[in-house]
């Protein structure tokens, strides 16, 4: 068994042994513990990372499954070395979150007749139908616990904060809240629904013109909502949140209760039909629904999709942010290159801090939109590297470093990614950069009839890094919100299946990659913004396109020139000409000077 060697994490061990005690109390073989909270959000706030608490695991994917005598962690391929560094391997075994559902692996693992435990709040409805059926092929049960074991022992478990909910006006909403009430519930009486669950944080706060402070590189508010066919609306929060005037902001037909009350709400759903998404609202609410008599109808976020179409105010603010986080990257560029320059190297956090620096300058900035990605040399292979996971490396001369960032500001939200050369680079390197290069043009330069999916566009970015036997093993775009989440849905760009088009509005990222193990990573970022094709305009069909919104110069000197076309190149040097136009008269002295220089025609 693994516990007969001595742990070298007694803390841990000690946690496992008062879970298991809250096991044995509910006759169960095992239970299940994901990284995710109530909300099943991509950020958890301090006071919920229960799997960290289980087992010191810090990744933002992972599951941990408690037995008897032993224990296992699962994560992805992001994690594999991280989850070896953090987490006891005598206390735990390491498996892959993505080569077996945990059920199945459970079914395998155990016997037939044993009791699996888990929180249904911390788990989708979707989820919980496939392990209760897999679960119960194999003759065990899945039980559902009202108390969590963690939560029960979790001894100086971090308070929330309570930071006030931020009133976020309608003129940069683009439309008040009683409007957006009114056309969602209209969508919600069209699926035949009485009511519709609004689980997704980002979707009740752009429903009600709110953002928060209660979850890290997210401007949401924890809780819960309650949609009406006719747009009235039930926030489900903590009431020492909400500001002096939000009655009067939100309008009419809006009604604010304690989280804790949410149970009584849905009991109170007897012989009505609600709306709710399989995929992003947890079991609990669902299941305590049905059991008052509720008829639940599956069914997307109906917020979902009209958020990422934005209108014209949104979309203004998204361009008047990029503009500053344009600016505000290019300084760091170009310091970077002076330094690099006079032979002053640095480690990755202290890069990432100084990115930080110049946003903070911007007064309408408030956070990271998610944790820097500041990797250098092999580092940067891992395509979701995060430096605070260990101690940062150094930069080395002749490397390629990858930054990989974004802002959160009161008019929009940012994501970029620039590769840079430090010192001299390979052949092969150049080679690399400029195949991913000639994928993020064609995507860039798609035009597309109304109707098509971003998986349909997926091949147009891998084509080139396809014909030399390469490819990434990520998405190439995902959604992103106004001053919300940096990954937002319902659409994206990726081989797998998603059936959402791509509509006017919505802005997605642009963002190929390669990334050779242990050796260096590439990746080249912007967002995009899907339009009418002006120049298309009357023809047989409707056809979009996209426009860039990130406007900041890729690194000349990764670029073999040989390898681009005419219509490449030109695109490349008519895209730095429109970032010199546009960031120029914003910025001085040594930067623009370095400015003028990185943009000059290749």
């Amino acid at each position: 068994m693994l516990q007969s060697q001595s742990p070298k994490s007694p803390h841990i061990a000690s946690r496992l042994n008062a879970v298991r005690s809250e096991m044995a109390k509910h006759q169960l073989d095992a239970f299940i513990q994901p990284r995710a909270d109530e909300y099943l959000g991509e950020y958890v706030p301090a006071h919920n990372e229960r799997l960290h608490w289980l087992t010191d695991f810090t990744g933002s994917a992972g599951m941990a499954i408690v037995m008897k005598d032993s224990a296992a962690i699962f994560t992805d391929g992001r994690y594999t070395v991280q989850v070896r560094q953090q987490v006891d391997s005598t206390l735990f075994s390491y498996e892959s979150l993505t080569d077996m559902p945990q059920a199945q692996w459970l079914a395998e693992k155990l016997p037939a007749g044993c009791r699996i435990g888990y929180d249904p709040r911390l788990h989708t409805l979707a989820w919980q139908q496939d392990a209760e059926a897999t679960l119960s092929k194999a003759g065990m049960t899945l039980v559902a616990l009202d108390d969590n074991p963690v939560d029960l022992h979790w001894q100086g478990r971090p308070v929330p904060e309570n930071k006030p909910i931020i009133l976020f006006n309608a003129e940069s909403a683009g439309k008040s809240s009683e409007q957006k009430r009114s056309e969602i519930g209209a969508l919600v009486k069209k699926a035949g629904a009485d009511v519709a669950l609004i689980a997704a944080l980002d979707s009740f706060c752009w429903l009600l013109n709110i953002r928060g402070q209660d979850v890290p590189r997210l401007p949401v508010v924890l809780g819960c909502a309650l949609l009406e066919a006719n747009g009235e609306m039930t926030l489900f929060t903590e009431l020492a949140k909400l500001p002096q005037g939000i009655e009067a902001h939100v309008g009419a037909g809006v009604s604010f209760r304690a989280e804790s009350e949410l149970a009584e709400a849905l009991q109170a759903l007897e012989g009505r039909k609600l709306l709710a998404d399989l995929n992003n609202a947890n079991a609990f609410s669902q299941l305590q629904a049905k059991a008052a008599g509720a008829k639940l109808i599956a069914g997307l976020d109906p917020v979902a999709l009209p958020k990422a179409c934005k209108n014209s105010a949104e979309l203004q603010g998204m361009r008047a942010s990029h503009i500053r986080d344009g600016v505000a990257v290019s300084r760091f560029l170009a310091w970077l290159d002076a330094e690099v320059a006079a032979g002053r190297l640095y480690d990755e956090g202290t890069l990432a801090d100084k990115l930080e620096s110049y946003r903070l300058e911007d007064p309408l900035y408030r956070e990271p939109s998610f944790d820097t990605i500041s990797a250098t040399g092999g580092n940067a292979a891992m395509c979701h590297y995060n430096h605070l996971n260990g101690t940062p490396a150094m930069m080395e001369m002749n490397s390629i470093y990858l930054v990989d960032s974004g802002a959160q500001y009161l008019d929009g939200t940012t994501d970029v990614t620039r590769t840079i050369a430090i010192g001299e680079v390979s052949a092969e390197q150049k080679k690399m950069v400029t195949l991913v290069l000639k994928g993020h043009i064609a995507l860039d330069q798609a035009r597309f009839p109304r109707g098509t999916t971003g998986q349909q566009l997926d091949a147009f970015a891998r084509q080139y890094l396809w014909q030399h036997g390469f490819d990434y093993d990520h998405g190439t775009g995902h959604g992103v919100g106004h001053f919300l989440s940096v990954h937002e849905g319902p659409q994206r760009i990726g081989k797998n299946l998603n059936a959402i088009p791509l509509l006017p509005g919505m802005v997605l990222s642009n963002e190929p990659g390669y990334y050779r193990t242990d050796a260096f990573g590439i990746r080249l970022e912007n967002l995009v913004e899907v339009r009418p094709c002006e120049a298309l305009k009357g023809a047989e069909r409707e056809i979009f396109e996209f426009d860039a919104l990130t406007l900041i110069p890729m690194d000349k000197r990764l670029i073999d020139k040989s390898l681009l076309t005419e219509a490449e190149l030109n695109w490349f040097n008519d895209y730095h000409s429109r970032v010199y136009q546009t960031l120029s008269p914003l910025m001085s002295d040594e930067s623009l000077a370095w400015l003028e220089q990185a943009t000059s025609p290749l």
